[in-house]
């Protein structure tokens, strides 16, 4: 089989690698019988030629196959981006799997420390009281207990050890920015994704098809966002049953007025469990507006709402009732006890 090094010359001259050679490879690295620096120049000359979707779905398949696995709802959902947009706004896609567990959707969300921001899930999660690491037992039995389950991506994928290092002498993006988000440790087929670079929006719905996921948006937002905007247009790839298409959104056809970046801004975690707080307390605003047309789409995606202002009015109705709040106390009781 190819070796690492072999294959650091071959993607240096613009081959693209097969999904079986990539997945031996990235097993090679996973199981730490790869050098720091061979690991290194492998994700740049990766990122450099830039990475193709047998690429992407061989080292999804090595990435799955180390980490560790729950058994999850077959209709739950993940909602995630790729992160790196370095604008630092509100935690949205974590209030909005809350919103979207109040809905009646099984929300399994992966994710992690902050990365271009100053609060990541992980972060607001903990400030918001939820234990990042219960019991195994807890976390086996938290979405049925709760209607939602976190997935602290350091737990579930122990073999990134070999490339933390490399990820944070780079300082850069690589293939492991797009490998989180189709990574999820419940082995979802529904996501709500969005990504910092539109280009692979295409390449990220092709490989969750290629890999067996049913049921996808892939967003690109207005000004670089890595999730549905409410500041301008927004550009989404659809994947339904094998169907990949295009889409565009406008937050004013959803009659969600326009925001400005400044409306969304966030900060520590201290200020964004603040913030997250008060939208499921009924306060309205462009926070509340962002997070309602994300939940809009991620309850399109999971088959709850047929269209976006359907799904808008399910989502306030989560948040209104009082049913987002209460998933949120159930999370923190389910995983600070037992």
């Amino acid at each position: 089989m190819l070796r690492l090094q072999n294959a650091i010359e071959l993607v240096s001259k613009g081959t693209d690698l097969t999904k079986d050679e990539t997945t031996h490879l990235f097993n090679e690295i996973f199981d730490g019988d790869a050098t720091e620096s061979e690991i290194e120049s492998f994700l740049v000359a990766l990122r450099n030629k830039g990475e193709s979707v047998a690429e992407l779905s061989g080292a999804v398949a090595s990435m799955r196959a180390h980490m560790k696995s729950i058994i999850v709802p077959s209709d739950s959902i993940d909602i995630v981006g790729t992160g790196g947009d370095g604008h630092g706004t509100l935690n949205v896609s974590t209030a909005t799997a809350l919103v979207v567990a109040g809905s009646g959707v099984p929300v399994a969300k992966h994710g992690n420390r902050a990365a271009s921001s100053q609060s990541g899930s992980s972060d607001v999660l903990s400030e918001l009281g939820v234990n990042l690491e219960p019991a195994w037992d807890r976390l086996e039995s938290s979405i049925e207990k709760t209607g939602i389950v976190f997935f602290f991506a350091p737990r579930h994928h122990p073999s990134m050890k070999y490339v933390a290092p490399v990820r944070k002498k780079l300082q850069t993006r690589t293939i492991f920015n797009l490998l989180g988000p189709l990574t999820n440790p419940g082995n979802v087929t529904k996501h709500l994704i969005g990504v910092l670079d539109p280009a692979w929006s295409v390449p990220m719905a092709e490989t969750l098809h290629t890999l067996g996921s049913d049921s996808a948006w892939v967003t690109h937002g207005a000004n670089e966002l890595d999730e549905l905007s409410t500041t301008g247009d927004n550009h989404i790839v659809s994947l339904k049953n094998g169907s990949i298409d295009t889409l565009s959104l406008s937050p004013v056809s959803c009659d969600l007025p326009l925001a400005t970046l400044k409306d969304i801004k966030g900060g520590n975690p201290t200020e964004n469990a603040e913030a997250i707080r008060q939208l499921l307390n009924g306060v309205k605003g462009p926070y509340r507006d962002i997070v309602l047309l994300n939940a809009a789409a991620a309850l399109i995606v999971a088959g709850k709402a047929s269209a976006l202002k359907d799904g808008i009015k399910m989502a306030a109705k989560s948040i209104d009732s009082g049913a987002a709040k209460e998933i949120l106390a159930r999370l923190v009781e389910h995983t600070n006890h037992g």
